[in-house]
């Protein structure tokens, strides 16, 4: 089962998105998350922290879980 992700903005970062899905305690440790765990979005790898999210994406991270990003 996805956890949903609702945003109030039309796209969010995938650094504010870690953050914000509780995955890291600060913004600050989105670059170092991302160089130490695979992240799919949409079936692909991206290890991009300014990649933008929209709603409708699907974000899975190796032992965090699977995410959706909904409209809130």
């Amino acid at each position: 089962m996805s956890e949903k992700i609702k945003l109030d903005t039309e796209f969010i970062t995938l650094g504010q998105f870690l953050k914000l899905a509780d995955v890291i305690p600060s913004g600050g440790m989105a670059k170092w998350f991302l160089s130490e765990h695979e992240v799919v979005i949409n079936g692909e790898q991206d290890q991009r922290r300014g990649r933008k999210l929209r709603a409708g994406d699907k974000i899975q991270i190796a032992g965090y879980g699977e995410f959706v990003i909904s409209e809130s």
